[in-house]
């Protein structure tokens, strides 16, 4: 578990807070209606991991809901690292987040200034067992969003979608869930993208199928390619993840994980399959060494 970071600084609107200090209004529309964006972004090594990627993704999603981020990318990239270095970390998770900002309590944003907030911090998404045993996980009954509703591809401050889901797996006894999409195909989990291996071929479904584009995502795509392994964007069902040799997730807090239960089902021989470990090394190595 790692050690709470006392005395936070959060960046908000040019400047750094104490962590008891640091607060929105309630009349804030991403308070009031989960009206903004986010991104969760690691640090290694006192690097920025993917640091590019991560803001072109932010200002994509910004952009679709029509919000303005008040800051260049290149004033974004440098209020992160000034956060970071406020806290003194080398080894952090940052939750860089726009809210439409302050107005009244009609649903318009007209009115509204946005908010930036940067937060360093640590974080564990699962504990540390689960990442040398594999993990279960459930098909969770919510969907995943519907792109003609808000687009899964935008990180936005409304995750209920998510969240549902979340707790779904949670009474279920297992850490996280599989989402379907509405044609009941295989979309991905509540904070992680998923992959399957069969017959020595990675699968995993593409943006058509209702997929955040994970950073993290890009990278293992990335390596595999590398790696000689077979990799291929395309459309799953269930019955691909019950068949499948090995299974994991990837996320920027995930990082890695093997999953070896499906809905009771187990996933090939039941733990971390040697595919899956072979690229959560490679996934490690890399990270701590890239910019």
């Amino acid at each position: 578990m790692p050690q709470e970071k006392k005395n936070l600084k959060i960046w908000i609107d040019g400047q750094l807070l104490d962590k008891a200090q640091a607060k929105i209004s309630v009349y804030d529309h991403g308070l009031l209606y989960g009206d903004g964006v986010f991104e969760g972004i690691r640090v290694y090594n006192g690097r920025i991991f993917a640091c590019e990627q991560h803001i072109r993704r932010l200002y994509d999603s910004a952009k679709s809901i029509r919000l303005t981020i008040p800051l260049t990318p290149e004033r974004f990239r440098a209020a992160m690292e000034q956060t970071i270095a406020a806290n003194g970390f080398t080894d952090c998770y940052i939750r860089a987040l726009i809210t439409r900002g302050i107005g009244n309590l009609g649903l318009s944003p007209h009115r509204c200034n946005p908010s930036v907030v940067i937060i360093a911090d640590l974080i564990e998404l699962y504990p540390p067992e689960l990442y040398e045993k594999g993990m279960a996980v459930i098909t969770s009954s919510v969907a995943r969003n519907h792109p003609n509703t808000i687009s899964p591809r935008v990180k936005s401050l409304n995750y209920l979608n998510n969240i549902l889901a979340k707790i779904e797996a949670l009474d279920a006894g297992v850490p996280e869930a599989i989402m379907l999409n509405v044609d009941g195909n295989v979309a991905e989990c509540t904070a992680d993208n998923i992959f399957v291996l069969r017959d020595g071929r990675i699968l995993t479904p593409s943006v058509v199928d209702g997929i955040l584009e994970g950073i993290t995502r890009a990278t293992i795509l990335s390596l595999c390619r590398q790696l000689g392994i077979p990799i291929f964007e395309q459309t799953l069902q269930r019955h691909d993840l019950y068949v499948a040799d090995e299974c994991f997730l990837t996320g920027t807090a995930a990082e890695v994980v093997s999953v070896t239960k499906i809905d009771g089902r187990v996933v090939g021989a039941g733990v971390p399959g040697p595919v899956t470990m072979r690229l959560a090394k490679a996934y490690h190595d890399y990270v701590r060494k890239a910019g």
